[in-house]
């Protein structure tokens, strides 16, 4: 079975896009993972040159020349099929999509969420951890569903949530998760090891190692 082949969508600085390339980059021998497309709807988006820089194939399709979301995502759609991927990876991508685009990509889009879902989706997400108090904070691959940040998990990473901390610190410390956890996530997908099972992903292999993480710490 050959790589599979990607397309990722940003709308930004795309450090998770880099973090993909790091992994999965025309640099990396043998890689389960071909990013065939980067496509952005911001033609300023500095992840187009992060892309370019690593000679990736890369697409704009500006949201703001489309009448309708529909036809926005109908444009995507056919980028992403031209390029010949089998799987969307949203990275940064600040849109939302159309229904028809979603359940034409289910189960084979995945996106990144910065909490431990289904706590705290949507914005905001580190002013809200800290506002409610919680002592674990993280961040989440899924696959995609229509309804905002939902969909069946396939990993999640947490950190802890430090005295004194505010949001700047809070969302350092979750991006350098997201940083680990996507290529991880991505890499078990190409490599088979993610089925869904109704609204539950499987992950075979999956078992973590037999430790907790306790904030505050034990003494």
């Amino acid at each position: 079975m050959g790589a599979l082949k990607v397309a990722v969508l940003i709308s930004g600085r795309g450090s998770n896009l880099q973090a993909l390339i790091d992994a999965f980059g025309p640099q990396v021998a043998d890689s389960p993972v071909q990013i065939v497309l980067v496509l952005s709807n911001r033609p300023a988006a500095q992840g187009l040159e992060r892309a370019a820089k690593a000679g990736l194939k890369t697409e704009i399709v500006d949201h703001k020349a489309f009448a309708s979301r529909e036809d926005f995502d109908v444009a995507m759609d056919r980028e992403i099929r031209a390029a010949g991927a089998e799987l969307v990876v949203l990275a940064g991508f600040m849109r939302l999509l159309s229904e028809g685009f979603v359940n034409a990509w289910r189960d084979r889009m995945i996106n990144i969420h910065p909490a431990l879902l289904p706590a705290f989706p949507g914005l905001d997400t580190h002013r809200r951890a800290l506002d409610a108090g919680v002592k674990l904070h993280g961040c989440t691959v899924h696959f995609v569903r229509h309804e905002t940040d939902t969909g069946p998990v396939i990993a999640q990473a947490a950190v802890p949530v430090l005295p004194g901390d505010d949001e700047a610190a809070l969302a350092a410390r979750v991006l350098w998760a997201e940083h680990r956890l996507y290529p991880l996530a991505l890499r078990l997908i190409a490599e088979g090891k993610v089925r869904v099972e109704g609204e539950r992903a499987i992950v075979d292999d999956g078992a973590a190692a037999d430790a907790v993480l306790i904030n505050p710490p034990l003494p």
